[in-house]
C-alpha cells in the first residue's frame, strides 16, 4: 500500500500569493468604501499576519492602534460587516484573474490525482474565498477534486490550534502519519504538527523569517522542472522540485 494517502493544503500563501496583493488590497478597498481612514501598508499587513483570521486581524488592529472609527457603536458588528464586504471584494479580485498559483502547485495536485492520492484543504480563509481561488486557477470543476475543504470558522479554534487539521483527518478517516500537510506559516506548522502530521513548508516574502523548527521540509516553493526550488531545510529529493515521491519518502521515514 502507498504509505502516502492524502495531501492537505493550506490556501493563502501556500496555493497562491494571496495575502499582499489580494487580501490586503481587499481590506483597504473595504475600509475606504466604509469611510474609514485606515490603510494597511505591505509592512503593516505583514505584522497583522501574525494574527490568524480576517475578523481577528481587524479586531487586533482596532485594539492595538486605536484607529478612527465611524459612529457605529457596536465594534463587533462593524468587524463582521467589514469582513463580509472584504470577502466579496477579495472574491472579485480573484475572479478577475489577478492572482496565480505558486510554482508547482497545479503540477503536484494533478500528480496526486493521477496516483490516487486523496486531496484536502485546511484553511482559516473564508470558504467562498477558497472556492473562488480554486475555480479561477484550476477550473470550475476543481473544488470537487478535494474530498474535504475545511475553511473559515468551521472549527472553534483557528491555527496554530490543531483543530482544523484534526477536523480534516476525521473527515478523511485517515491517521496523520499517512498524510502530508503543505503550509507556509509558523502558525500553520504548529497546527499541523499538533495534529501529528508531517509538514512541508513553502515560504514566501511574509513568512521566510519565521521559525520552522520541526518541519519535515522547508522550501522556497514546490518548484517546476524549469523553475527549481531552493531547499532551506530537510532532505534533498532526486529532482529539483517537490514530487509525490518526495512526499512518500517523508511519510515512510515517520515511525
Amino acid at each position: 500500500m502507498n504509505p502516502l494517502q492524502a495531501l492537505i493544503f493550506d490556501v493563502d500563501g501556500t496555493l497562491a500569493e494571496t495575502e499582499r496583493d489580494g487580501h490586503r488590497v481587499a481590506f483597504n478597498q473595504t475600509f475606504a468604501a466604509a469611510g474609514l481612514p485606515w490603510q494597511w501598508s505591505v509592512a503593516t499587513y505583514g505584522d497583522l499576519l501574525e494574527i490568524t483570521g480576517g475578523k481577528e486581524r481587524i479586531r487586533y488592529f482596532i485594539e492595538r492602534d486605536q484607529p478612527p472609527l465611524t459612529d457605529a457603536a457596536d465594534v463587533e458588528s462593524l468587524i463582521r460587516t467589514l469582513h463580509q464586504a472584504k470577502t466579496q471584494r477579495y472574491r472579485e479580485i480573484v475572479q478577475q484573474g489577478q492572482i496565480s498559483l505558486r510554482p508547482g502547485v497545479a503540477r503536484l495536485i494533478q500528480a496526486a490525482r493521477q496516483a490516487g492520492v486523496r486531496l484536502a484543504i485546511a484553511t482559516t480563509s473564508h470558504l467562498d474565498n477558497a472556492i473562488a481561488l480554486l475555480e479561477t486557477t484550476l477550473g470550475q470543476e476543481s473544488p470537487a477534486w478535494f474530498e474535504v475543504i475545511a475553511a473559515g470558522d468551521i472549527v472553534p479554534r483557528k491555527k496554530p490550534a490543531p483543530d482544523i487539521y484534526t477536523y480534516v483527518l476525521d473527515r478523511l478517516g485517515l491517521p496523520p502519519q499517512h498524510c502530508v500537510a503543505i503550509e507556509d506559516t509558523e502558525q500553520g506548522l504548529q497546527a499541523a504538527r499538533g495534529a501529528g502530521l508531517p509538514v512541508v513548508i513553502t515560504v514566501n516574502d511574509y513568512t521566510r523569517h519565521q521559525n520552522f523548527t520541526g518541519a519535515d521540509l522547508v522550501m522556497s516553493h514546490l518548484g517546476e522542472p524549469d523553475q527549481p526550488h531552493q531547499v532551506l531545510s530537510g532532505p534533498l529529493g532526486p529532482e529539483p522540485y517537490f514530487t509525490l515521491e518526495t512526499a512518500i519518502a517523508l511519510v515512510a521515514q515517520r515511525p
